[in-house]
């Protein structure tokens, strides 16, 4: 391996680490190798972000509101869209956005932007989905995704963000952006709306399809991909050392978090006792790759099954300089949060801060928890207690029409809360 930048490491320095172990020997082929070509795929894509919205943001145009109202006033089916996008209890409301607000419209568009080739580069990717987009198969994967909503915030705070944050790579940025330090709630809930907008589908929102022009996944997919451009224009404004980490939000990087979001999530509930089938795993993959080529990845960088993802997050795990040290300010606000939410005297909190160190560990690995400074509890294999809980809903949801419906009532009721919150308390809402 040649390696292009002082992030990485040799393949073999991490042989022992406890999740690399894991996936070689229970999630990969036996004959497994990497790959030379993918190592050389990797280096190239830490020097490459997201060109096109790059060069927008090069010239100070920012995008998001003006290409959804774009769009939208464009399609014939707006309204429609627009009224079902409403009665799904939307984070970014149409006040907020302004996205079909005529005067908004006019001043967002008025410098030329339409006539912009990036701006229509985006307009077109955004406009429809791709040809090689399976509504069908994306749909079975969001309701396999959605099955237990209220897991996926566990599994997202405990396997997701912890297992990324021993990474320095993709924690540096969020430190330098305050991310999750100093706003550690409304960022994790802010990316929890994120994954259940992405899973919205039919039998929830009555949209047509998932990940429906105008929907609330949509919208949000191109707000984040405006958000990465702004944070990476300014991080090399400020100095970032591009030859040692790569540019910031590089390609490599965000098909990282995009396993993140996919395919750990999806080991996650396999293991706490969630039956997702190869069909609904190869569907929660599909889905994650309309929302992620919406995000700016390179679809040719997105692995494209299962035993392909494995192979790519073990080569990227095993090539990266762990320095602990780095993600431990990340790690604790997220770990802190119960207690600081309910009280640093409360027993409740501090209950809860150990399930979910315990679930870190348990998923993750001890080397790494121990790294980022999670606390050990003699109690930690309780959190498989889940398993047979986890079983029996699903059991029952599959076979009890009333159970299912008061289940879903449940998660929606949790997720009006949810929202109505960071309308109240996070201005990224009322921008």
């Amino acid at each position: 391996m040649i390696r292009k930048h002082g992030r990485t490491t040799e393949i073999t320095h991490h042989a022992e680490l406890e999740v690399l172990r894991r996936i070689r020997k229970f999630l990969l082929p036996k004959d497994f190798t990497v790959s030379s070509a993918l190592l050389e795929e990797m280096a190239a894509g830490y020097d490459i972000g997201d060109t096109v919205v790059d060069r927008l943001l090069a010239k100070n145009q920012k995008f998001a509101k003006p290409l959804q109202a774009y769009i939208l006033n464009k399609s014939s089916q707006a309204e429609s869209i627009h009224s079902n996008v409403e009665s799904n209890n939307v984070l970014i409301t149409e006040s907020a956005n302004g996205s079909m607000n005529e005067s908004i419209i006019d001043s967002d568009l008025s410098n030329n932007l339409t006539d912009n080739p990036d701006f229509q580069q985006l307009a077109t990717q955004f406009s429809s989905h791709p040809e090689w987009f399976d509504p069908d198969l994306a749909e079975i994967g969001a309701i396999a995704y959605r099955r237990y909503p209220l897991m996926l915030i566990w599994l997202l705070r405990n396997v997701s963000l912890m297992a990324g944050y021993s990474i320095p790579a993709l924690s540096l940025p969020l430190i330098k952006t305050g991310a999750l330090v100093h706003d550690a709630l409304p960022r994790l809930m802010r990316t929890y709306s994120y994954i259940l907008a992405v899973s919205e589908h039919p039998d929830l929102n009555g949209a047509q399809t998932v990940l429906a022009i105008g929907s609330e996944g949509w919208r949000q997919s191109i707000n984040v991909r405006q958000i990465h451009a702004i944070v990476r224009q300014k991080l090399t404004e400020d100095g970032w050392d591009s030859a040692y980490w790569g540019i910031p939000i590089n390609q490599t990087d965000m098909v990282a978090t995009h396993l993140q979001f996919s395919l750990l999530i999806m080991r996650g509930l396999r293991i706490l006792g969630a039956r997702i089938s190869k069909e609904e795993a190869k569907g929660i993959l599909h889905l994650w790759h309309l929302a992620s080529w919406w995000m700016g990845i390179d679809l040719k960088r997105l692995p494209e099954n299962e035993t392909d993802c494995w192979a790519w997050l073990y080569t990227y795990l095993a090539t990266q300089h762990l320095d602990f040290e780095v993600g431990k300010p990340l790690a604790d606000a997220l770990h802190r949060l119960p207690s600081q939410i309910m009280g640093e005297d409360n027993r409740k909190g501090r209950f809860v801060e150990l399930v979910n160190a315990s679930v870190t560990r348990t998923l993750v690995g001890d080397d790494i928890s121990d790294g980022l400074g999670l606390p050990k509890s003699r109690l930690r294999h309780g959190v498989l207690v889940s398993v047979p809980i986890l079983f029996g809903l699903d059991t029952l949801r599959r076979h009890n029409t009333k159970a299912a419906i008061k289940l879903e009532d449940f998660r929606a009721k949790r997720q009006n809360n949810m929202n109505w919150w960071l309308r109240q308390n996070d201005s990224y809402y009322s921008e």
